[in-house]
């Protein structure tokens, strides 16, 4: 079943996935906060369900976006259905509700890609912080990486923890089954221009980045400390980087050491950036291509470099794929919005102005805000 943005309320609801009262879609979302806290809209730029119309001028440099008046659920809802975008100008998000193996392949087999005979598969994820941290497990994607012939790849990380060095973050990943895994960056770095980014001019990552030609952008969908949320786009700018450019992009441009001092709207639109370099390099590899899966189970408002995050509020809603990495976070994050018990959650993202990296990712050319959500579960 396809469904475009205008009558993505419709499919929710068919889904069960919305409250029995109306549910705001999309960027300009009631700012709910933890109970005692008065909360915070929004920051710069407005999207739709269809992410038809986004402010392209750069927010203001602040660590915390600034409070505006929310907007009825009623009335977002009827701007998202009359903004709504023309099919053509829309990516395709793939979607079940089946969080198994089965429900993974089926999403992939969906995108219609897959690599060729000659093509080398590098499957990027988090291979998590110990002890408990939220990471994909074995028992959900080892058979798929394993059909595939893929090598996990990775990064290590800038802020310490048993994942900074290279030697250590090796055994946490197989301790957590991941095997055969590269770290790209255990034999250096190398820089990667951007034209045009909004605050970098270059991005940092592991020399190893382009052992293969085939990226699977694996991410697991969930809160985040310090970007509101990580999703594809995190998982493209933080993630492929290596540590020395995590820190770049944390600091925006400014340093390679350390992960403070770039300002918030700096770091997003740094990670923005980041994208770009990543999707732009891969894509110019002979045979480059990259696909994006988001795994929306164990939604915690913390990332898994939290070894002891929070438990979640939300339920488990599904796996979504597309070869657009914009859409497929936009899409997430509306269902989000419209999930029951989401007020940690969009809390988090609020605080962080943590959507803002959709609108900035979307003006650098990256991917398209604009999406039909077809819940494969139902063709």
């Amino acid at each position: 079943m396809k469904i475009s943005s205008s009558s993505i309320l419709a499919f929710l609801l068919a889904l069960g996935l919305l409250p029995a009262c109306g549910t705001n879609i999309g960027g300009a979302a009631p700012p709910l906060s933890p109970p005692g806290s008065t909360g915070a809209a929004p920051g710069a730029g407005t999207t739709t369900a269809a992410a038809t119309t986004t402010t392209t001028a750069k927010a203001a440099e602040t660590d915390a976006p600034t409070a505006a008046s929310a907007a009825s659920a009623a009335a977002t809802a009827a701007t998202a259905a009359t903004t709504a975008s023309a099919p053509s100008a829309a990516a395709n998000v793939y979607m079940t509700s089946e969080i198994t193996p089965k429900g993974l392949q089926a999403v992939y087999e969906a995108l219609d890609l897959a690599p060729g005979a000659g093509d080398k598969v590098g499957v990027k994820v988090s291979t998590g912080e110990p002890p408990a941290s939220n990471y994909l497990r074995q028992e959900l994607i080892g058979d798929f990486v394993k059909g595939l012939n893929g090598t996990y790849i990775e990064s290590n990380t800038a802020y310490g923890g048993r994942r900074a060095n290279t030697a250590m973050h090796y055994q946490v990943a197989a301790d957590h089954g991941f095997e055969p895994v590269l770290l790209m960056d255990d034999d250096g770095e190398i820089e990667i221009p951007i034209d045009g980014g909004l605050r970098l001019k270059k991005d940092i990552v592991g020399t190893r980045i382009g052992d293969f030609n085939f990226h699977i952008v694996l991410s697991h969908f969930k809160g985040h400390q310090m970007a509101g949320y990580g999703g594809a786009l995190k998982q493209l700018s933080i993630g492929y980087a290596s540590s020395a450019g995590k820190s770049w992009i944390h600091t925006s441009g400014k340093s390679t050491r350390g992960i403070s001092g770039g300002g918030q709207n700096g770091f997003i639109e740094s990670m923005a950036d980041a994208s770009k370099a990543v999707v732009d390099y891969v894509k110019g590899l002979d045979g480059g291509q990259i696909i994006y899966i988001n795994v929306m189970n164990r939604l915690s408002i913390d990332c898994d470099c939290n070894g002891n995050p929070s438990e979640p509020d939300i339920h488990d809603i599904g796996i979504l794929a597309s070869l657009d990495p914009v859409a497929l976070d936009r899409a997430c994050l509306d269902l989000i919005y419209a999930a029951d018990g989401n007020a940690s959650f969009v809390w988090r993202v609020e605080a962080q102005n943590g959507a803002h990296v959709i609108e900035a990712a979307e003006q650098l050319g990256v991917g398209r805000g604009a999406y039909e959500l077809i819940n494969i579960d139902v063709i």
